[in-house]
């Protein structure tokens, strides 16, 4: 299969590894050339240009530009691929894209591999990213349109070949659920980066710094990553995002109270309740 990749950052690099590893023939397509040089050298691409026209002949094109772009990559797409191309994203946010892009091509499906690392950029590229982690497929279905079921078979088992769990669920569904597990700990760890920060003792700030080891690296990791995947979260996905933060606020009231209280009971108990109920998320 002749697989297109638009956007050649950490993601489209996996992607790109992993395809040439299961025997496909990979065309990558990015803004720079010194990236193009970059993708063929690490070897994630056949082929590598800035130009759309490149991708003419694949038979499934992955856009994995920023999430603001991903619609208008769709449209410049249009322009230039087969009627019979299946176009995928791997955008984090689904509800404000899907039904723009389908709109836009018929045979695009929505996509999530859910996979990351701290690093990115083709640099950071590597194998089995995706492998035995989560790959969420988002069709739609509404009066006017509807993703064609073909197109989700291929798209199904081009990410068994990354070595994914598979799932589907609307995109809204898909939004509300990777508001809590991704979005809302991306806010409140960059949260919990600002309150250190803004510490008025600066010695006591500096010590802080000193001593931070394994906890905080944890809590904050989400929030020192890519700032601007964190703003399209945030702004793309916006409804979600508050609903979960204003469920979370509620938790940190009821925290605070108990502790101004000393209600250690009450303090104890939420700590075995999270404490037995992590490992169901992980």
């Amino acid at each position: 299969m002749k697989i297109g990749i638009v956007g050649l950052g950490l993601i489209g690099g996996c992607l790109g590894l992993d395809f040439k590893a299961a025997g496909h023939t990979v065309y990558g397509v990015a803004r720079r050339e010194h990236t193009c040089e970059k993708a063929l050298t690490a070897e994630a691409v056949d082929v590598a240009s800035t130009r759309l026209a490149t991708l003419n002949g694949c038979d499934v094109v992955f856009v994995c530009t920023p999430i603001a772009t991903i619609v208008p990559m769709v449209s410049e797409l249009a322009g230039v691929l087969s009627p019979e191309v299946i176009v995928t994203d791997v955008g984090s946010v689904k509800a404000a894209l899907v039904e723009a892009a389908t709109a836009q091509w018929p045979m695009f499906v929505g996509g999530h591999p859910m996979s990351g690392k701290s690093e990115a950029g083709i640099e950071a590229a590597e194998t089995g990213l995706f492998q035995g982690n989560s790959y969420v497929i988002t069709p739609v279905e509404t009066a006017t349109l509807k993703t064609d079921k073909g197109a989700i078979t291929t798209l199904e088992t081009l990410a068994k070949q990354l070595g994914s769990r598979l799932y589907h669920c609307s995109p809204e569904v898909h939004d509300r659920a990777v508001a809590w597990i991704s979005h809302l700990p991306v806010m409140v760890s960059t949260s919990l980066i600002q309150s250190v920060i803004n510490e008025p003792d600066n010695s006591v700030q500096q010590l802080a710094q000193a001593l931070a080891s394994s906890g905080f690296r944890d809590t904050s990791r989400v929030g020192g990553g890519n700032p601007e995947l964190g703003l399209m979260m945030a702004q793309y996905n916006r409804k979600e995002v508050l609903r979960s933060l204003k469920r979370y606020q509620q938790e940190i009231a009821l925290t605070i109270e108990q502790i101004e209280a000393e209600d250690w009971p009450a303090v104890r108990q939420k700590l075995e309740a999270t404490k037995a109920v992590r490992s169901k998320f992980l």
